[in-house]
């Protein structure tokens, strides 16, 4: 059984943020399947993305609640409480750039470069990934 979760995206607003929004919705199903109760949170935060991965648990208790009628009278109800259980993975992303049209590094047109990691810098490779 194939079990799409449901994606969560926060702080998105910019230019580029929503630019980013749109690829990460790309990644997952377009229907969510809600009744499997999973969740993809991607939170973009000072230009990192953090991504976590939870599952909605329903658990039910019973709890005696003591009514104003009398002393000993006491009455037992269900309740439903709700939390949340991580999954995994957890990981943390920090955007390098963002190229246009096809993946080429010699000769590709960048949207976006981060300037911590420009060319001039020293130590810069394209073609080396940080995560």
């Amino acid at each position: 059984k194939e079990s799409f979760p449901e994606i969560v995206l926060n702080n998105f607003r910019t230019r580029l943020g929503r630019r980013i929004k749109r690829s990460l919705q790309a990644l997952f199903h377009t229907k969510p399947m809600c009744h499997n109760r999973q969740v993809a949170t991607f939170h973009n935060q000072r230009d990192f993305l953090f991504f976590r991965h939870h599952r909605y648990v329903f658990e039910k208790r019973k709890e005696t609640v003591k009514t104003g009628e009398a002393d000993d009278a006491t009455k037992s109800q269900t309740k439903i409480q709700t939390r949340l259980q991580e999954l995994g993975p957890r990981f943390t992303l920090k955007l390098l750039s963002l190229q246009k049209g096809i993946l080429n590094w010699k000769h590709g047109e960048f949207e976006w470069c981060n300037a911590q990691y420009n060319q001039s810098s020293t130590g810069y490779n394209r073609r080396t990934y940080a995560l």
